[in-house]
């Protein structure tokens, strides 16, 4: 197995340099996605970003295949950002908080890279590796050094299927799960009539 550090298959990045609170501007048709909008179990959630108006550099815009780290907490997580940023017809930035990876390395798939940064591996090398002891954070030379796996794209694409039919599952048992409390809320509800 071919391992790699980070920065010999990507460019990494900060996010877009707001000061302090991310401005709303509604209707300005750029998006910021903060630390609150991602998740790796649900990706972001575009509904819940606010749309502003960023100033200063411009050549910071999200694309389809970018990852957004998220550099400070005690989880930092990877999101991968998808085609829906294209359908939804605006531009977006990512918060500061966030390190926006994009591959440049031809033998990688970014939803690969994507779920072996969420993997056990990577997670302890970022706690390894993090600073601070209230809110820990990872610098950026640290996260460029951190050790990628590269299997074959054959590889790359069945584990990423398999991935995808896990989350899928989990999501279903969440359902199922919040059916069976919303049942027994009923039935409790209906004892005390």
């Amino acid at each position: 197995m071919q391992l790699q550090s980070l920065s010999d298959l990507a460019n990494i990045a900060a996010g877009h340099p707001f000061r302090g609170k991310v401005p709303e501007s509604p209707g300005s048709g750029v998006i910021a996605v903060q630390m609150k909008d991602a998740s790796p179990q649900q990706g972001v959630s575009w509904a819940e970003c606010v749309e502003t108006e960023p100033a200063g550099r411009r050549d910071d815009w999200l694309q389809v295949g970018d990852i957004l780290v998220a550099a400070r907490g005690s989880h930092n997580y990877a999101v991968l950002i998808d085609d829906t940023l294209t359908t939804m017809g605006k531009l977006a930035v990512a918060a500061p908080h966030f390190f926006v990876v994009r591959v440049t390395h031809h033998g990688i798939l970014p939803e690969y890279l994507c779920w072996f940064l969420n993997q056990q591996p990577s997670q302890r090398y970022f706690d390894l590796n993090s600073e601070g002891t209230l809110t820990k954070a990872i610098k950026r030379s640290a996260l460029e050094a951190t050790p990628i796996a590269i299997p074959p794209l054959n590889k790359q694409q069945i584990i990423i299927k398999l991935a995808n039919t896990i989350k899928q599952e989990l999501q279903l048992i969440e359902q199922l799960r919040r059916n069976g409390e919303q049942l027994l809320t009923s039935i409790a509800n209906g004892l005390l009539k």
